[in-house]
């Protein structure tokens, strides 16, 4: 593919070569066109010889088929008609994994999709010893994730992603070792189960959720029954305890006047009364 600069040369030095055939051309017509024509093609062979490589990009040059080596970023320039360059983006690309039915290790049907991020490490090894890597690492990509995931128990597979995903990642990177791929990450977007198995899992659940709440109650009335043991105990060991709780009951009812409060005299209040009277008399 011409870039823009071999394009820029071609231009100016056809504008060149047109000027001077034209000159030539005045003076003699048949050496005008000859000169033309071969301004043409040499122009032609030179623009073809100037290459542009983006930041993101680097050159495999092939010389009459076999490899010669790696041009750019930037400009380069090559022998026209024979040798061959081929661009490759080194840049991180992300490809999905497309949806797969599979089975997990206890039998549950569930299909998963996700997405691998690598890139081009090794442009040559790219290029040279698999033909189209693209292709060839989304077939790994899918083949490691049934084989993991049959390995896997659906509880697994819901708890554990970020692990699956690594051990994935582990087994392209076996794989592709030697294509000149480096994967720089895998994750596992969805995983779609039968509704059957959703409201199961949905009333299992609940059914947690409600005990969690049961166990929360029973240790809460728990508590309070020994709470209210240990005042109870309090208050019959020490005679003056009943007392001050009577006297802050009566406080906390307030100055209402529909109030009725009637007020049970301790025993020993009125044995102290009576040894008094006794005294007196």
């Amino acid at each position: 593919m011409i870039n823009y600069i071999s394009g820029l040369v071609f231009v100016v030095l056809l504008l060149i070569g047109g000027v001077v055939s034209f000159s030539l051309g005045a003076a003699n017509p048949g050496l005008g066109v000859v000169v033309g024509v071969l301004w043409l093609i040499s122009d032609v062979i030179l623009s073809n010889g100037i290459q542009l490589a983006a930041q993101w990009e680097q050159g495999v040059v092939f010389r009459l088929g076999q490899y010669h080596g790696i041009k750019g970023p930037g400009l380069f320039f090559i022998i026209p008609l024979i040798d061959q360059v081929k661009l490759v983006d080194t840049r991180i690309r992300a490809m999905d994994i497309p949806a797969q039915q599979m089975i997990t290790k206890d039998n549950v049907p569930v299909k998963i999709n996700g997405v691998i991020f690598f890139k081009v490490d090794q442009v040559a090894d790219a290029l040279i010893k698999v033909q189209d890597y693209r292709y060839a690492i989304s077939q790994y990509a899918q083949t490691a994730l049934r084989d993991v995931i049959g390995q896997m128990s659906l509880d697994q597979l819901l708890s554990e992603r970020e692990q699956i995903a690594k051990m994935i990642e582990t087994a392209v990177e076996k794989d592709t070792k030697g294509w000149g791929l480096e994967v720089t990450g895998i994750n596992i977007q969805d995983v779609d189960m039968p509704e059957e198995l959703k409201k199961m899992m949905s009333r299992q659940a609940s059914a947690e959720r409600e005990k969690r709440a049961t166990i929360t109650k029973a240790e809460g009335d728990k508590e309070a029954a020994i709470n209210l043991a240990a005042a109870a105990t309090t208050m019959a060991t020490s005679p003056g305890a009943m007392q001050l709780r009577t006297l802050q009951t009566l406080d906390g009812l307030g100055p209402t006047a529909s109030n009725t409060v009637v007020i049970a005299v301790p025993i020993e209040l009125m044995e102290i009364v009576k040894s008094l009277a006794k005294s007196k008399s």
